[in-house]
């Protein structure tokens, strides 16, 4: 009797967990986003004939505990991006270099079973072997974005995200002429893996 009434425990215990969120059981406080990205994307009005591709890596640390009701229901990430691919396509041709995005603030909304959306406010650095945009400009530039995304749990702990940013490109004067690219739209893909300290 000991065994069937622990073989039913365990049986409720299994159906419960698998009846759980994906989001909510994967991004709690202290868990890490480990994951791989892919980007392109373009500039917008006056710079459209500029292009962007980037290859990086994502980490990210879920910094609090789930907080506001129901569709707002959800928890605050900072995430880092390392991109050592970074090609900016120019009317010159290409130009190669990397990015560096340390701000990544970002709310994950968790109330969805199995899909996570999120807002973010992303700031970052790429540094190019020549100047971006062409001329007399510089090889460093910053990156404020504005980010809208989503992840899409495959199962637990594991999950696809896409987000698209606009965003703006420029040296902040670094260099003696600062034209920029005053609107960028780039969308990016990538997987990722959450490990918590459970």
């Amino acid at each position: 009797m000991k065994v069937l009434a622990s073989a039913v425990l365990a049986l409720l215990l299994a159906s419960a967990a698998a009846a759980q969120d994906l989001p909510s059981a994967s991004l709690t406080r202290g868990t890490w986003e480990l994951g791989s990205l892919v980007g392109t994307g373009t500039g917008l009005r006056k710079s459209d004939d500029t292009q962007f591709l980037y290859a990086g890596a994502r980490a990210g640390l879920v910094l609090t505990g789930e907080h506001l009701p129901w569709l707002l229901r959800g928890d605050f990430e900072w995430a880092v991006d390392l991109m050592p691919v970074y090609t900016v396509f120019t009317t010159n041709g290409a130009v190669y270099g990397g990015s560096f995005k340390p701000v990544i603030w970002q709310w994950n909304f968790t109330h969805g079973k199995k899909i996570a959306p999120y807002v973010a406010a992303a700031g970052g650095i790429v540094f190019s072997t020549n100047n971006v945009p062409p001329g007399d400009t510089s090889w460093v530039n910053f990156t404020p974005q504005f980010v809208v995304g989503t992840h899409v749990f495959t199962k637990r702990r594991r999950a696809f995200f896409f987000e698209g940013s606009l965003g703006h490109l420029s040296s902040a004067s670094l260099g003696a002429h600062n034209p920029g690219y005053n609107v960028t739209l780039v969308f990016t893909a990538g997987y990722s893996w959450f490990k918590s300290r459970n």
